[in-house]
C-alpha cells in the first residue's frame, strides 16, 4: 500500500509540476528577450526630441531627465546605439546619442548631447526578465512543487482511503474466515466499501456456520444407525471381526469430522504457555500409552496459545509420527525470537509431490494403510488448523536420512 501511495504522490507532483512548468518555459520564451528595439528606440527618440527641443524648461523634471557633463556609464549597446542616432537624424535632429547598458541593474539609459555640451540621461523602459532569472524560475518551481507535494499527498490519501480499508480488513480475517466489522462512516466511497465488506463478512460468516452445523449433524447422524449396525453385527458369525471394525473405522471418521468442526467453534483464551514443560507432560503421556516417543533437547520457552488447544495440536503431530513414522524424538529450540518445535520419525516419509496435500483431511499417503493403521486422516488438519490460529506455522519435510520432520514455529514471548 506504501509503495501504491508514493507511486499516486510522485505522477501527482510530476503532471502538476510539468504543466505549470511547460507554462511558465512558454510564458518566458514568449517574453524573455523582451520588445525587439525597433519598438522601444522610436518612443526613446520621441523623449530625446522633447528634451533637446524644450530644455531648459520644467520638461526635464516631468521626464525625469538627469543632466551629467559625461554620458551615462555602463557597455554600449551598439546596434540599438546606431538604430537611436537613425532614428533621430530622421527627425531632423543632428545630435549623438548613446543607448549603454546600467551596468549590475538591469535595464539600459539613453544619453543625448545637448547644444552646451551637456548630457541628458533618460532610463530606457526596461521590459526584460531580471538577470537572475534562472534563481527566479528555481524558486517558482520550489514553491509549485511544494503545493503540488501538499495537495498530492491529501488526494492520494482520499483516493486509496477504500484499498486501506481492504487491507485492514483482510489483515484482521479470524481464525473463522469472517471478516471484523467495518465502520460504515466517511466519504461515499468510502461507506460503499465498508458496507460491501461488512455484506460479505456476514455471508462469509452464514457459510461458515452453514457448513460446521452440517458436518457435525452428518457426524451425529452417523452414530444411530452405526450403533443399530454394531447391535445387528453381534448376531452375524461371518466376518463379524471385519464388521465390527469396518464400524469402529466409520466410527473415528464420524468423531474426528465433530472434533474438527469444535475446533473452529470453541476456541479457548489465549494466554502465555510453557512449551518447554507442555512437551515435556505431552511426551510422558505418550510413552505411557505405549508409542516410541523421545525427548531431545529442550529449551525453556513460552508462547501465547490456549493452553488446551495448542496441547491438542501437539499431541496429534506427536501421536501421528510415533504412528506412522515407527517412532519420533521431539526437540525444542528458542532462536531468534521465536519457539521452534522439532518431531523427526524414522519413517518412510512423504513423497515430494504430496507433502502440499498433507495436511487435507483424510489425506493418506497410501490409501491401503487405512486398513492397518487407526485414524480418520485429520489429525494433521486439526493440528494445522489449532496452529495457525494461534499465529503459528507448521512446515513438513523429508529428512536427508530418511524420514518425516514436523517443525512448528511460534514467536516465543517472555514471561
Amino acid at each position: 500500500m506504501n509503495s501504491l501511495r508514493r507511486r499516486l504522490i510522485l505522477l501527482l507532483v510530476a503532471s502538476i509540476v510539468g504543466v505549470v512548468g511547460l507554462a511558465t518555459a512558454a510564458v518566458l520564451s514568449v517574453r524573455g528577450g523582451g520588445p525587439p528595439p525597433e519598438l522601444t528606440m522610436p518612443w526613446v527618440a520621441q523623449q530625446m526630441e522633447l528634451v533637446v527641443r524644450l530644455l531648459p524648461g520644467p520638461i526635464s523634471s516631468i521626464l525625469q531627465v538627469q543632466l551629467s557633463d559625461h554620458p551615462a556609464g555602463g557597455k554600449v549597446d551598439r546596434p540599438e546605439t546606431a538604430m537611436l542616432n537613425d532614428i533621430l537624424s530622421r527627425r531632423g535632429l543632428d545630435v549623438l546619442a548613446v543607448v549603454s547598458d546600467k551596468g549590475d541593474d538591469p535595464g539600459q539609459l539613453a544619453s543625448v548631447q545637448l547644444p552646451d555640451n551637456r548630457w541628458a540621461i533618460i532610463e530606457v523602459p526596461h521590459v526584460k526578465p531580471p538577470r537572475r532569472e534562472w534563481l527566479v524560475l528555481a524558486g517558482w518551481i520550489s514553491l509549485i512543487v511544494a503545493g503540488a507535494t501538499a495537495v498530492s499527498v491529501y488526494f492520494t490519501a482520499v483516493l486509496i482511503r477504500p484499498l486501506e480499508m481492504l487491507e485492514a480488513a483482510v489483515s484482521k480475517i479470524g481464525s473463522d474466515g469472517v471478516l471484523a466489522a467495518v465502520p460504515e462512516v466517511g466519504s461515499a466511497e468510502v461507506k460503499a466499501t465498508a458496507h460491501a465488506l461488512n455484506q460479505l463478512s456476514s455471508r462469509l460468516r452464514t457459510a461458515m456456520e452453514s457448513r460446521m452445523r452440517l458436518v457435525a449433524a452428518a457426524g451425529h447422524d452417523l452414530r444411530t444407525p452405526m450403533t443399530r449396525m454394531r447391535l445387528r453385527a453381534e448376531f452375524i458369525e461371518e466376518d463379524r471381526d471385519k464388521w465390527l471394525h469396518d464400524l469402529d473405522e466409520l466410527d473415528r471418521i464420524a468423531d474426528s469430522a465433530i472434533r474438527l468442526v469444535r475446533e473452529e467453534v470453541d476456541q479457548d483464551a489465549v494466554e502465555p504457555v510453557d512449551l518447554e514443560k507442555t512437551v515435556r507432560d505431552i511426551g510422558a503421556e505418550m510413552v505411557s500409552l505405549g508409542h516410541a516417543v523421545s525427548i531431545g533437547h529442550l529449551d525453556k520457552v513460552s508462547v501465547r496459545a490456549g493452553a488446551l488447544g495448542l496441547r491438542r495440536a501437539l499431541r496429534n503431530l506427536i501421536v501421528n509420527a510415533a504412528t506412522h513414522g515407527k517412532g519420533c524424538e521431539v526437540s525444542l529450540s528458542a532462536t531468534d525470537g521465536q519457539a521452534v518445535l522439532t518431531i523427526a520419525d524414522s519413517g518412510p516419509g512423504i513423497p515430494g509431490e504430496l507433502l502440499s496435500k498433507a495436511f487435507e483431511p483424510f489425506f493418506r499417503v497410501d490409501p491401503a494403510r487405512r486398513q492397518s493403521v487407526p485414524g480418520a486422516g485429520l489429525g494433521l488438519a486439526i493440528a494445522k488448523e489449532i496452529i495457525e490460529r494461534y499465529g503459528g506455522s507448521i512446515t513438513l519435510e523429508n529428512r536427508p536420512g530418511g524420514g518425516l520432520s514436523q517443525k512448528v514455529i511460534f514467536a516465543a514471548v517472555s514471561t
